[in-house]
């Protein structure tokens, strides 16, 4: 019987996502349409807590999902991965510092945020349903062998 190897910055990115997310249905002043699907689904509650979401837990989310999407770099070696895994995470932080920062209009700032969520979020559910594979080795890549 084998024990499947947990790999923690997977967990961690997934954690990220999830996070930021969860954290935006709490700020109807930021987020109104976040808000509003989390009042759909009960989470209307959490807008009580709006100043910790917006301001400490939404960006501390968005830092773990970049931070673990960058440390998954050592294990699969593949850049657009972790390029496309890291532009969510980071339109996710731009936008909520760029709203609560007032450096960005309202408008841009909550629409680089909304993109940023998508894209995080599109990126996870394609890494679950395609897994990274290490191709690399800290050595360098192997070439494929020559046939003929």
């Amino acid at each position: 019987m084998t024990i499947k190897k947990i790999n923690l910055s997977r967990w961690a990115d997934k954690t990220g996502v999830i996070g930021a997310i969860v954290g935006s249905f709490s700020c109807a002043m930021c987020f109104p349409a976040a808000a509003s699907l989390g009042a759909a689904i009960g989470l209307g509650f959490l807008s009580q807590w709006e100043g910790l979401f917006v301001h400490w837990l939404i960006p501390i989310f968005a830092a773990v999902a970049l931070l673990a999407t960058l440390a998954r770099w050592f294990s699969h070696r593949q850049w657009q991965r972790t390029l496309l895994g890291s532009i969510g995470p980071l339109m996710a932080l731009v936008g909520v510092f760029g709203l609560t920062h007032h450096f960005l209009g309202k408008d841009l700032a909550r629409g680089i945020f909304y993109a940023g969520l998508v894209v995080m979020a599109l990126v996870s559910i394609w890494d679950m349903l395609n897994p990274a594979n290490r191709h690399c080795g800290p050595d360098g890549c192997e070439l494929p062998a020559k046939h003929g």
